[in-house]
């Protein structure tokens, strides 16, 4: 049984490498021909494009590889059963179950590989994608938080801006405040606060400092104020991709110094988080469905197959695209979000599975 075994393995990895490579150079021609037009504008060295398609390819490979899985294994699936070798495999005495075992084989090797991926080598690439983007594809700044801004800077001080310009490093109602302990003994507040690199200074406007008392509170004011703060201009512009780029171990870190802050993009980082274990599980589900829907000699042959597989890939996508946002822009769970469609298709695999083994 090892000669099926390998046969099948071989099969399944070489056509999963061939979508890859068929795939990847009609992305990039399709996404070179839609900005090739600011890259010229920009005159952006070849150096820097190159290494952009490079980790573009590293990036879209990560997060759309489970459907070229799907669709690479329906594909070779649906040959086996036309040529009604599926059938002489079954016809010898070997079980289904017995006949799925080259396929988890290979589904454990690309969970690997993607498990690898998705720790350690694309947060690398989303890094330089995103980057090269909004370095040269985007006004700078734009990849910022710049609305309604919370952060907690350390144990006792917090900050808050309505509005930040990234092009004039300039904020709006800004509001700083001081606790010992449950207490707040201070806040400052400023309808502008400007920063300066040349010495790392901010300049405030329309200076507001409420001192809190035991009996009275004491008021400062002044039209204009130069001063320092304990925080960068980072602290006011958190980037929004952030969290794509960490490697796991500082991801972890990151969402907890950011739990601690305050900040309203947690959901859209634990999205990032739970994704990084979801998509390997995810290989070994669509391979079951894929196997289950492709398995079967069907009256239209490949094509039908080809179009019930990319109607349930739409549907995958579809519940992974609405939950995630859910979470990102909402009080939604993200681990439930995350792992929401993994279950619903889990499921679904089960009761495929089940009934293509009859």
């Amino acid at each position: 049984m090892k000669i099926l075994d390998w046969y099948i393995l071989k099969r399944y990895l070489f056509t999963f490498l061939m979508m890859l490579l068929l795939f990847i150079p009609i992305g990039i021609t399709v996404n070179l021909a839609e900005k090739i037009g600011k890259i010229l504008e920009n005159e952006v060295p070849f150096g820097e494009v190159a290494m952009y398609y490079l980790n573009f390819t590293i990036y879209f490979a990560n997060l759309l590889f489970p459907l070229f899985l799907f669709l690479s294994v329906i594909w070779f699936t649906s040959k086996l059963a036309n040529n009604t070798e599926i059938v002489a495999f079954l016809s010898s005495g070997v079980s289904y179950f017995r006949f799925m075992r080259p396929y988890m084989i290979g589904a454990t090797v690309v969970s690997i590989f993607a498990l690898i991926l998705g720790l350690y080598l694309a947060p690398k690439a989303s890094r330089g994608y995103n980057q090269f983007i909004f370095k040269n594809l985007k006004n700078r700044g734009a990849e910022m938080q710049t609305q309604n801004i919370f952060r907690q800077i350390n144990d006792n001080d917090y900050i808050y801006v309505s509005n930040f310009d990234t092009k004039q490093k300039t904020g709006y109602n800004f509001t700083y405040e001081h606790f010992e302990g449950n207490k707040l003994k201070y806040k400052l507040f400023a309808t502008t606060i400007t920063y300066s690199e040349k010495d790392s200074s901010y300049r405030l406007f329309n200076y507001v400092k409420r001192i809190i008392g035991e009996n009275e509170d004491v008021i400062e004011t002044t039209r204009r104020k130069d001063t320092l703060f304990s925080f960068e201009m980072e602290d006011l512009t958190p980037v929004e991709y952030i969290a794509e780029t960490l490697p796991y171990s500082e991801l972890n870190n990151f969402i907890k110094k950011e739990k601690a802050r305050g900040s309203s993009n947690i959901g859209r980082y634990e999205v990032v988080k739970y994704k990084k274990w979801s998509l390997p599980v995810s290989v070994f589900i669509l391979t079951i469905i894929a196997v289950a829907v492709s398995s079967v000699k069907r009256r239209g042959g490949m094509g039908v197959n080809l179009a019930i597989g990319i109607a349930i890939a739409m549907v995958y996508v579809f519940f992974d695209k609405v939950f995630g946002v859910m979470a990102e822009q909402s009080d939604f769970p993200p681990l439930v979000a995350v792992w929401f469609p993994n279950v619903v298709f889990g499921i679904l695999a089960i009761y495929m599975l089940y009934n293509a083994k009859r």
